[in-house]
């Protein structure tokens, strides 16, 4: 259930923190056992140690669980839909993914944007990826209900909207189990702390898991 705060997980980045980060293990693998994540703050490791992000935690179960796989993350804080569809392209080229993790939308909710153009976005995205022969895992977001029932729910429905329609895997809300918990967050009330990150990687790889099984069949 959303809570009456302004925990506004469309805030995720109106701090514009520039920077991205990418990262991987030293380990050569193939094209096909490579996972792109492309996101914002959320997954960028916003006011956390380097390394203790949810991204890292998949990465570290990699290392352990399947290793032969090898993640890039290729997420920036503040990142629009706008932003990641710019960069996918060069992402594309220059890790030739297997898998790619989107999560973006939240800002383009908190700045405005139109519902059309964050579906858009998100559609070309997705295609861009699987012409790429890249399967998609889209990571969903929700909004508070200040913004309005209307564009909170049409918001919401966006993500497994497009899940179906481009036969994509979906987690629902990367911050289900934590969003309603104070604890679980920085001092902002915005970002996830260090101790809800494993919340996030289990959210995400509860889908993740299957589409690695998939491949190594």
């Amino acid at each position: 259930m959303w809570i009456r705060r302004s925990f506004a997980v469309v805030a995720l980045c109106c701090f514009q923190f520039a920077g991205s980060l990418a990262w991987a293990s030293p380990q050569h693998t193939s094209p096909e056992s490579t996972i792109l994540v492309l996101g914002d703050s959320l997954s960028a490791e916003y006011g956390l140690r380097r390394g203790s992000g949810w991204v890292s935690v998949i990465e570290q179960r990699l290392s352990e669980q399947n290793p032969t796989y090898q993640i890039h993350n290729s997420s920036i804080s503040g990142d629009t839909t706008s932003g990641g569809l710019s960069r996918l392209p060069a992402a594309l080229e220059q890790y030739q993914p297997g898998i790619v993790i989107i999560e973006l939308g939240a800002n383009d909710a908190l700045r405005g944007l139109s519902l059309s153009m964050t579906e858009k976005n998100l559609a070309d995205m997705i295609e861009l990826s699987q012409q790429a022969n890249a399967r998609v895992l889209l990571l969903g977001m929700q909004i508070p209900p200040n913004y309005g029932r209307k564009y909170t729910e049409q918001f919401q429905n966006l993500y497994p909207m497009l899940a179906e329609r481009h036969n994509t895997q979906l987690t629902p809300f990367l911050l289900d189990g934590i969003a309603a918990d104070r604890s679980r967050f920085q001092a902002d009330g915005i970002h996830p702390n260090e101790e809800a990150q494993s919340v996030l990687a289990e959210n995400v790889w509860e889908q993740l898991a299957p589409m690695l099984q998939a491949h190594g069949k």
